[in-house]
């Protein structure tokens, strides 16, 4: 079963929520260790430094501190800082001699090897693992110290526990997760509200819809709607106004044909039983053949449809022409399909063959000898033109009316061009007539809804 818009849409909003969240507590937390880290070296050089600028070395070399340290943690045991020095005397890098430590209070009991020697100038910034697991920034530098005449090489290393594992730092993790997760819900809660806000078109929509169903209204989306939701709305209504046209036709087509049935089944039950029955049985029944066509074609115009695929007119135009050329093979014609090879309408085939099929045959039946069916988009929409070179008929000539023939001489009931007014009007067309530049007859079909 496929999941419903709103399930989907808060899927993936849950989805991207939860990724933006994940990923926003990852680079904050990373950014707040590494400055949590920058901090902590800062710290720790500045203590080095005041380190420096406290010692004192006595003529024998024996390191001296204040009592008041630089920094008072570094007098509390286990304060989290530490420092030591180191000094050895030197003679132009020869071996050493006389090594002596210095240890801060802090340092009693951390088993952490402080007691590093290295050149001066010498600086090294570690990341060390103490005896107990914790792990440890250490920060030595390797200084010069001239006591009298005798060179010193000097140590010293400052230490503090890894701020990016430290207590603030949790402290600051937990806030941090702790705020993104009410974040979440509540970006989450808004999301659903603004979820349910956005579809409520949809769900007005689907309520008309049934409204329609149920016979209580006439068309769907009544009111403003939202820019993506308009052109759905107007094609869902052009939709439901071709249909509802279609099976108003199709009723009035089974009330036309029951009257138009009247008149000759009257003629046939008052036909007296003569000589004469025979030819009125089969003209009557000639009639009423026509009337049941007509009537049938009438109820199955489809209509226009702005749902339909606009389809090519040219090669439908030859099938056409193909097919009267056989029937009216006879005469010899020269029926010439002038419709350009690119132009597509949006008409029913059967409706196209039906319209074209009536004008086109009435035209091979007045021609002297050429038939030209021609289209071209006009005004907005489409007109289809039959020309032949004809007698024609005069300008202004009126509409024909079902079952009126214009000449009694050529074959047929009348009804031809009654269809292709029909056709034309389920399009939103109207049919004319006028001279063509052939000599003879223009019948022309022009259709709004194409």
């Amino acid at each position: 079963m496929a999941l419903s818009l709103r399930s989907r849409l808060l899927a993936v909003s849950v989805a991207v929520l939860i990724a933006f969240v994940v990923l926003t507590g990852l680079v904050l937390d990373r950014a707040f260790r590494d400055s949590a880290d920058t901090a902590q070296q800062a710290r720790l050089e500045a203590l080095l430094y005041l380190l420096m600028g406290s010692l004192e070395v006595d003529a024998d070399g024996t390191l001296h501190l204040p009592a008041q340290l630089p920094e008072a943690r570094l007098a509390l045991p286990a304060s989290g800082l530490y420092a030591a020095i180191r000094r050895v005397d030197a003679d132009d890098g020869a071996a050493v001699r006389a090594p002596t430590r210095w240890r801060s209070p802090s340092a009693i009991g951390v088993d952490l090897a402080l007691e590093a020697l290295l050149e001066a100038g010498e600086r090294r910034n570690e990341v060390r693992t103490g005896g107990d697991g914790m792990v440890f920034r250490v920060l030595t530098q390797g200084v010069r110290w001239e006591i009298g005449e005798r060179p010193s090489r000097i140590t010293f290393s400052v230490a503090a526990p890894l701020a990016a594992r430290g207590a603030d730092v949790a402290s600051y993790r937990h806030s941090l997760w702790t705020a993104l997760a009410a974040m979440a819900v509540a970006l989450l809660f808004a999301l659903v509200l603004v979820q349910r806000w956005g579809l409520r078109p949809l769900r007005r929509l689907a309520r008309d819809i049934a409204a329609m169903e149920a016979g209580e209204a006439r068309r769907p989306g009544a009111g403003a709607q939202p820019r993506e939701l308009a052109p759905l709305v107007d094609n869902l209504d052009r939709l439901l106004a071709r249909e509802h046209a279609l099976v108003e036709r199709q009723r009035k087509a089974l009330a036309d044909l029951a009257h138009s049935l009247k008149t000759p089944l009257a003629i046939l039950r008052n036909a007296a039983p003569d000589d004469s029955l025979p030819a009125v049985v089969g003209e009557q029944a000639r009639r009423m053949e026509d009337i049941v066509h007509y009537q049938l074609q009438r109820a199955a115009t489809a209509g226009a449809s702005r749902l339909a695929a606009a389809r090519p007119l040219a090669p439908l135009v030859d099938r056409l022409l193909a097919s009267l050329g056989k029937v009216h093979g006879q005469r010899r014609l020269e029926l010439v399909n002038a419709v350009p090879v690119d132009l597509g309408a949006r008409i029913d085939e059967g409706d196209a063959l039906e319209l074209l099929g009536n004008l086109a045959d009435n035209a091979c039946k007045w021609a002297a000898g050429r038939v030209v069916v021609s289209a071209v988009r006009q005004g907005g929409g489409l007109r289809l033109s039959v020309d032949d070179d004809g007698p024609g008929f005069p300008d202004g000539v009126a509409l024909p009316q079902r079952g009126l023939r214009g000449d009694e001489r050529t074959p047929g009931h009348g009804i031809g061009l009654a269809m292709a007014h029909d056709i034309a009007l389920a399009y939103g067309g109207e049919l004319s007539f006028a001279r063509s530049p052939l000599g003879g007859a223009r019948v022309s079909v022009w259709l709004a809804e194409c």
